[in-house]
């Protein structure tokens, strides 16, 4: 098999859609159904089952897609091994992030490369609804997350940033035009979740109000991005950290801070057994660079008309 058949191959049995398969690789869906075409004619066997509802893999297209997918993985990471010794990029170290603040953290980006600087560090995006799993796959080395994060294989990092929670709604919702908003409303909404295991989510999202009564969570999300389509038509509310506000302003989106809601803290994890001097290195800039402390001002002046009233 060609290089690109094998990678289209095991793009097709991950996506399971032949336009998200060729929308990823950039090429066109004829290319895709050509290249598996090709695949089954050598085997001798069909590789998935498609009808007009699915796509799924056939039990020899399975097997297939677990002996070749660690050996292309393994081809493809020695060739980018060569490219980046070629450029001078010896180390690499995967950061995997849940949101997509980047520039948030370039502090910490900046300082690392000068400790290390033929040392390189390659973003990964990571999803809400298992975001420990790459980690523990090793598909990233190092990860922010918001705490707590209570996870026997998980060593738990500095703190790398401190910022408000905030409540996310339609620009024509009811809540749009407060200044605050606190917990206790929303036992009257549908709370956007997703996010797991259930301890890490009620870290944002509160099973309950103070006063005990229930939230409501709905529409299950594993990405920022998703959530604003959600938002944006009013079918639910999402409980969000201040940054969203940032990267994600839209005039049909408002983002309104919730007054009772504790700072979130964002830390560095790694799994325990993976750590390595690239891994401490990186841990101890953060010490160094400390925290990015955000304090939303409508918020501060909420505090403060109470405290005076």
């Amino acid at each position: 098999m060609e290089l690109r058949d094998i990678e289209i191959f095991l793009t097709l049995a991950e996506e399971l859609h032949f336009g998200r398969t060729a929308e990823r690789l950039h090429v066109t869906p004829a290319r895709v159904s050509q290249a598996i075409k090709k695949q089954e004619r050598r085997v001798g066997a069909a590789l998935f089952e498609r009808n007009n509802r699915a796509v799924t893999l056939t039990p020899i297209g399975r097997q297939l897609y677990e002996d070749l997918g660690p050996m292309y993985r393994g081809l493809h990471d020695g060739l980018q091994r060569a490219i980046r010794a070629a450029g001078g990029k010896t180390e690499v170290l995967r950061l995997g992030m849940l949101s997509s603040n980047v520039q948030d953290f370039r502090p910490l980006l900046d300082g690392f490369h000068a400790r290390h600087p033929g040392g390189e560090a390659q973003i990964r995006y990571v999803g809400f609804g298992d975001p420990f799993g790459p980690l523990r796959a090793g598909e990233v080395d190092v990860q922010i997350a918001w705490l707590p994060v209570r996870e026997a294989d998980l060593t738990v990092g500095p703190v790398v940033r401190v910022e408000p929670v905030v409540l996310a709604v339609g620009a024509g919702h009811r809540l749009a035009q407060r200044r605050t908003v606190s917990y206790e409303d929303l036992a009257d909404e549908i709370v956007i979740g997703g996010a797991k295991p259930d301890y890490w989510r009620e870290a944002l999202v509160p099973s309950h109000t103070p006063s005990g009564r229930p939230i409501h969570v709905g529409p299950a999300v594993t990405a920022e991005s998703e959530m604003l389509p959600i938002l944006s038509n009013g079918e639910a509310v999402a409980l969000v950290h201040s940054h969203a506000g940032r990267y994600h302003s839209r005039p049909d989106i408002v983002y309104v801070p919730v007054h009772d809601a504790p700072p979130a803290r964002w830390a560095l994890l790694w799994r325990t057994a993976s750590e390595t001097d690239l891994i401490r290195s990186f841990a101890h800039t953060a010490r160094q660079v400390g925290p990015g402390v955000v304090e939303d001002e409508r918020s501060a002046d909420g505090r403060r008309d109470r405290q005076g009233s």
